[in-house]
């Protein structure tokens, strides 16, 4: 009789207990992926919002340099490529403004540039990409208008900038 009392209690697992286990995985596995799902969205918004100041800065540099922004047969890729300067520009002011070729934006799709601002100031450029809709106009879009009024307004929500002109 002792020996079918030990072959009971080593027998193992239940059908029910392997299947609650089961279950309760799937469900933490679930709630990580919902969670780290989020924080990549976040971070590819951050690392666009890190990209457009990259730009904007390699803009101001250049304007430094030929007291211009690039116009629209230049583009942004003059930032990394001499060949697209203006002819008629001083080829010996041009350097390289960004250290890696920045076409695109996070999501894959080219960065939208305009000469001469619509939202604001006509002096000024606008730079914008389409977020990861990849729609312009909606509001996952990263741009340099909205940037600028919330680094004015003191309401940055990355903190506080430098005041610098853009």
């Amino acid at each position: 009789m002792r020996n079918q009392s030990k072959y009971r209690r080593s027998r193992g697992f239940t059908l029910i207990e392997v299947m609650i286990v089961i279950a309760i995985v799937l469900a933490l596995s679930g709630i990580i992926a919902i969670s780290v799902l989020g924080r990549k969205k976040e971070a590819d918004r951050k690392l666009a919002e890190i990209d457009l100041n990259t730009m904007k800065s390699a803009l101001k540099q250049f304007r430094f340099d030929f007291d211009r922004w690039p116009n629209e047969q230049e583009g942004l890729s003059v930032l990394w490529d001499k060949a697209k300067l203006d002819g008629e520009a001083d080829q010996g002011k041009w350097k390289r403004y960004v250290d890696e070729p920045m076409p695109n934006d996070r999501w894959g799709t080219a960065w939208n540039y305009r000469p001469v601002s619509e939202h604001g100031d006509a002096e000024m450029y606008d730079l914008w990409s389409n977020g990861p809709d990849k729609q312009e106009g909606t509001e996952d879009d990263v741009n340099s208008w909205k940037a600028e009024s919330a680094d004015s307004s003191g309401t940055n929500p990355t903190g506080p900038t430098p005041e610098t002109p853009r």
